[in-house]
């Protein structure tokens, strides 16, 4: 990495889904590098229901019940950024996620409630868990977000700055638990090194752990 690179302010995309552990280890991991290099991440919305809609009949028993969860959490983050402005969602998905994920908290409307509360934002935008008033804008972000990897993967989705300053995405890095300090910095060091070598597309092997929330 050259210093150049370390000097100058990157914005990270990240696509999230609140109910995805791994994305939620990852987003945790970019709020320490925000503390390390000159990043600034911007939040985007991805869903796992949109996802994985045609294909529900090739998933496992507890995915789909995951999935039975999956509209209202994105519902609520897509309408707090239409209503209140795109830089909310940061904020409303670490509520969301400290409880979903950390605390172990139920996906309810109580939930949805208290994490919107703690974001700075009305209460009544629970309400539109069971809405589909904003779901082209939330279509839309999923879009933007998924056309950059592609249809075989997932959430988490990040996009950096490449060779020649063009953007690249990837899925990933999935990790667990969520890199700090020197090994936070050294993964998006490295994250922007391969970004940089045209035609890297992907490094992967089998997950033996679990997301560790500590």
């Amino acid at each position: 990495m050259t210093d150049q690179q370390q000097d100058s302010e990157v914005t990270a995309d990240f696509w999230f889904d609140p109910l995805c552990p791994w994305a939620w280890m990852t987003s945790r991991w970019m709020l320490e590098v925000e503390k390390l290099r000159p990043v600034r991440v911007r939040w985007n919305v991805m869903s796992l229901a949109v996802l994985n809609e045609d294909r529900l009949d090739e998933l496992s028993e507890s995915y789909r019940e995951l999935l039975k969860h999956a509209w209202g959490p994105v519902r609520v983050v897509i309408a707090a950024q239409q209503l209140h402005g795109a830089e909310v969602a940061g904020p409303l998905y670490t509520a969301l996620g400290t409880r979903y994920h950390n605390q172990g908290l139920p996906k309810d409307r109580a939930t949805l409630v208290a994490a919107l509360e703690e974001a700075g934002l009305p209460a009544g935008l629970a309400d539109h868990a069971d809405k589909d008033t904003y779901d082209a804008e939330l279509r839309a972000s999923h879009a933007a977000g998924i056309s950059k990897v592609g249809q075989e993967v997932g959430t988490p989705v990040i996009a950096v700055p490449g060779a020649d300053g063009q953007e690249v995405a990837f899925f990933g890095p999935v990790v667990t638990p969520a890199p700090r300090g020197d090994q936070a910095a050294a993964l998006w060091d490295g994250t922007l090194l391969v970004a940089s070598v045209p035609g890297f597309y992907e490094l992967k092997r089998t997950r033996t752990a679990e997301p560790s929330f500590g």
